[in-house]
């Protein structure tokens, strides 16, 4: 299994049993601003995202012979911009829902992301062929 793709499973495995975490404090009476918002986006970019990317990184067709996985600058790209993304916003919602003026955070975070999913499709395209 190739590195990268270990690093977007194991790093997808963390987000989830943050999730689990924040999914506990939801249920707490006391509430947490700004914690649902990063509940939803720990679960589905923070574990069910990373976890797709990471075994389509590995199980998708071969692209070439000598670049079997497609470009690995665009691979990388898409790690680190959906985790920045992530983590902006794992930062952001508990701040803006407190009053905190920082919205373009929330902002930010979002065009990470956006390009980490764009960043994905284009590296991951020319390897969606017939054998």
């Amino acid at each position: 299994m190739p590195f990268l793709t270990r690093l977007f499973i194991r790093t997808s495995l963390a987000y989830f049993l943050l999730a689990l975490v924040a999914g506990i404090l939801l249920a707490l009476p006391v509430p947490v601003p700004g914690l649902r918002p990063v509940y939803f986006h720990l679960l589905m970019v923070g574990w069910v995202t990373q976890l797709i990317v990471g075994v389509a990184h590995w199980m998708f067709p071969k692209y070439s012979a000598d670049r079997p996985r497609g470009s690995r600058t665009l691979a990388w790209a898409t790690f680190i911009l959906l985790n920045a993304g992530l983590l902006m916003r794992a930062l952001g919602e508990p701040l803006v829902a407190s009053g905190a003026p920082v919205g373009g955070l929330l902002a930010a975070s979002a065009v990470l992301q956006a390009l980490g999913g764009w960043t994905f499709v284009v590296n991951v395209w020319p390897r969606v062929k017939e054998r």
